[in-house]
């Protein structure tokens, strides 16, 4: 992303409320692929079942996920999140395909830029924007799979490093804008993740902005790791992201009281794109696009939010409604704290003041 689109981006954070796209697996499942369909003509002969991948749809039906992101464009989506939920060498291995891995977060990164720029290309004075998607792999650093061996883990922190590293790499080379750390369930993963991204920043001489969106994964209010919100955001805010925010598990009704809890802390942009509801019996999503624009509407006339958008069961239908319910009503300010040692365990701990006033001590 050269500089003049980041000055781009942030100057349109400050003026109002962007949005995101909704959910790319949602609108997969809606044409109802085979197996034939994942593998299509080049992966015909590859020794294992495919169909699931979805990540794979970029190299095996492109045309299907460029016309998704221009849908989400065509929607009112300000940015378009990359089909690498699962590009990275650990979860494609469940595939055979870790090979693959480079050229599936390219490819994917010039799709989406593909849809970006023709919409630009039609109204330059509405900029669109890529931002390359980095799920959170399918194995944890900080729980063990084994509940005979707590002390187990079957992923290490270099490891992890390593796989975001060439992930991220690639995005970059495809054409993306930001990167979207997402789905964080174990910050220890994100930590790695977020590792990677300075060390190939480092290595390029360029930054991207990065978001930072972690998982409340039941009403309990913490992440699966076990943090509460303020905790993950002090353990998550040396990398001074673009945003950071919350998505998927709950929807809009139950996320709001973690993401109003982030929102006070939290001293850069939030982002929140929930699932459309929680999910029903059959797995599916029945809350309409009214209602989650509803529900974020109200988050944007509250103060809450910068960045909106949707995750699992939300369509084009969803964001449009949504860009629509936060048109024109002004983004979130960024707090100023005070001074303090923030730390972070499961819990926040932040250090009292011993005296008040001027002199106060930190």
């Amino acid at each position: 992303m050269t500089s003049d689109r980041q000055d781009q981006l942030h100057e349109l954070a400050r003026d109002r409320i962007l949005v995101l796209d909704g959910a790319m697996g949602t609108m997969i499942q809606r044409h109802v692929l085979d197996e034939g369909d994942f593998r299509g003509p080049r992966f015909a002969d590859w020794g294992q079942d495919v169909k699931g991948n979805n990540d794979l749809l970029t190299l095996s039906q492109p045309d299907l996920i460029r016309d998704i992101h221009r849908e989400y464009f065509a929607a009112g989506a300000d940015i378009a999140t990359t089909n690498t939920f699962n590009s990275t060498s650990i979860s494609q291995a469940d595939y055979g395909m870790e090979a693959l891995v480079p050229e599936l977060n390219r490819a994917a990164a010039c799709l989406a830029r593909e849809a970006a720029d023709a919409f630009i290309a039609r109204n330059p004075a509405k900029p669109r924007f890529v931002a390359g998607a980095l799920g959170p792999t399918n194995r944890t650093a900080s729980i063990s799979p084994d509940v005979n061996n707590p002390a187990f883990r079957n992923v290490s922190f270099d490891e992890l490093r390593v796989a975001y590293a060439e992930a991220t790499e690639a995005l970059i080379e495809g054409g993306a804008d930001l990167l979207l750390v997402e789905t964080i369930f174990d910050t220890l993963n994100a930590k790695a993740c977020l590792f990677a991204i300075d060390e190939v920043f480092e290595a390029r001489g360029q930054t991207l902005p990065v978001m930072i969106s972690g998982t409340i994964t039941d009403l309990s209010g913490r992440t699966l790791s076990g943090q509460t919100p303020e905790a993950f955001w002090y353990a998550l805010k040396h990398a001074r992201p673009f945003s950071v925010g919350f998505n998927c598990a709950l929807g809009a009704e139950e996320l709001r009281p973690h993401l109003a809890e982030l929102a006070r802390v939290a001293e850069t942009l939030i982002s929140s794109h929930p699932n459309a509801g929680l999910p029903n019996a059959f797995g599916g999503y029945d809350e309409t696009p009214d209602q989650t624009a509803g529900h974020l509407g109200q988050w944007a006339q509250d103060g809450l939010v910068n960045i909106v958008g949707g995750c699992c069961g939300t369509t084009p239908d969803h964001i449009r409604a949504i860009a629509a319910a936060v048109d024109g009503v002004s983004p979130r300010e960024i707090p100023t704290l005070p001074g303090r040692m923030r730390l972070s365990g499961l819990e926040p701990f932040v250090m009292p003041t011993t005296q008040t006033g001027a002199d106060a001590v930190y």
